[in-house]
């Protein structure tokens, strides 16, 4: 206490004359009109920027729930496309259907883990059979097609990567009935080899490489990749085609599992069409 009363008496001039500088001022700006407007408009200014900048924050904070809700409303998008009847409507969009008559629906989920740097690659989601996540089920973002279930537990699960040299997948130029399989030949996490496309299709630098119409597990038209480059053997009919990939494999984060609610019954027909 002695401090601060023996630090008054030192500064005690200084201090003095900061107060009347400050009153000075008050009576020059109360008296004088173009200074109380300059000093208000300066005042304004100063709030206006604290304001903006502890609103910018608010905002970086909300950022994870803004985020949450973005998947969510882009799984909805996502689940009406996958269930249109025609690709026109895919891209109208023009209503919901009744869930009872939905084909596949979407569930949203993380990427826990994800290797890309060896022959088989695997991804983990934190999302498992409680969430009604079963094996061979189709996983993809909002870039295109990433791998399909292959294990599950009660709250997690493993995806076969596209970049695992046992993934085979059902895919198709678009625009076109020319199917082939989707392989990755464990080498570049960038690209993918499309075989048994016959070498009568049309096919162009750049064209866009989506999930065919034969596979019980994805949707058809899902975006894959584009025609990076296509090879011809002399002694095949067929081209091999190099896809350049949509998704970035080494940087995942929320994925979306779709359903077929329809597979089980379309499996079951297979296996008795099969045993007759």
């Amino acid at each position: 206490m002695q401090q601060i009363i023996n630090f008054f008496i030192k500064n005690s001039t200084k201090l003095l004359f900061l107060l009347l500088l400050v009153i000075s001022f008050g009576l020059i700006i109360q008296t004088h009109s173009f200074h109380q407007s300059s000093f208000i408009s300066s005042a304004n200014g100063v709030t206006g920027y604290v304001y903006e900048n502890v609103n910018d924050f608010k905002e970086y904070m909300h950022l994870k729930t803004e985020n949450d809700a973005l998947v969510l409303e882009n799984a909805l998008l996502k689940s009406i496309v996958y269930n249109s009847t025609s690709e026109q409507d895919s891209v109208e969009i023009k209503k919901l259907m009744p869930l009872e008559r939905q084909e596949f629906s979407i569930i949203v989920a993380k990427v826990i883990r994800n290797t890309f740097n060896t022959k088989e690659n695997y991804i983990t989601i934190k999302g498992g059979s409680k969430q009604g996540i079963e094996k061979n089920m189709a996983v993809i973002n909002s870039n295109g097609v990433l791998g399909i279930i292959e294990r599950t537990s009660n709250n997690y699960s493993t995806v076969q990567s596209i970049l695992n040299v046992k993934s085979k997948i059902n895919a198709k130029i678009k625009g076109s009935n020319h199917f082939g399989t989707l392989e990755w030949d464990g080498k570049n996490t960038g690209y993918v080899h499309l075989s048994d496309i016959p070498r009568l299709a049309e096919i162009y630098k750049g064209d866009t490489i989506v999930t065919g119409g034969d596979s019980t597990i994805f949707p058809e038209n899902i975006p894959i990749g584009v025609i990076d480059k296509a090879y011809t053997n002399e002694t095949s009919n067929y081209f091999t085609i190099s896809v350049r990939l949509f998704n970035d494999m080494t940087n995942l984060g929320y994925i979306y599992v779709i359903t077929n609610k329809d597979l089980e019954e379309i499996n079951q027909l297979e296996e008795e069409t099969t045993n007759e």
